[in-house]
């Protein structure tokens, strides 16, 4: 006897719908949210605050320097260290500007 399932036709598939990527549209709003976004802010914030840097600032270098911004130039900052010592470092180093008198408390 010849089983009558084999006879049937196969189902046709169905088309995706906005369902099946509804899972791929919210991991991409997540990551959007939670990731992208917040870098960019601190990359904005960043640029903004050497956009602004002075001569007198008190910064923190990304090495963990601690100075005060004697000259700016285009690329490069000098920050006084100590008394007398200077060094030089690139603009994109500095990361974190410190409020006034912080380098006394130190």
């Amino acid at each position: 006897m010849i089983s009558l399932a084999h006879a049937q036709a196969a189902a046709a598939p169905a088309a995706p719908g906005f369902a099946d990527f509804l899972p791929l549209i919210i991991i991409f709003v997540l990551f959007w949210f939670m990731l992208i976004r917040p870098q960019m802010k601190r990359a904005k914030d960043q640029k903004k605050m050497l956009s602004e840097l002075a001569k007198g600032d008190e910064v923190v270098t990304a090495s963990g320097q601690v100075g005060k911004v004697s000259k700016i130039g285009e690329q490069y900052v000098s920050l006084e260290i100590a008394d007398g010592v200077v060094t030089h470092v690139q603009k994109q180093a500095i990361q974190t500007l410190l409020p006034k008198g912080t380098i006394k408390t130190l």
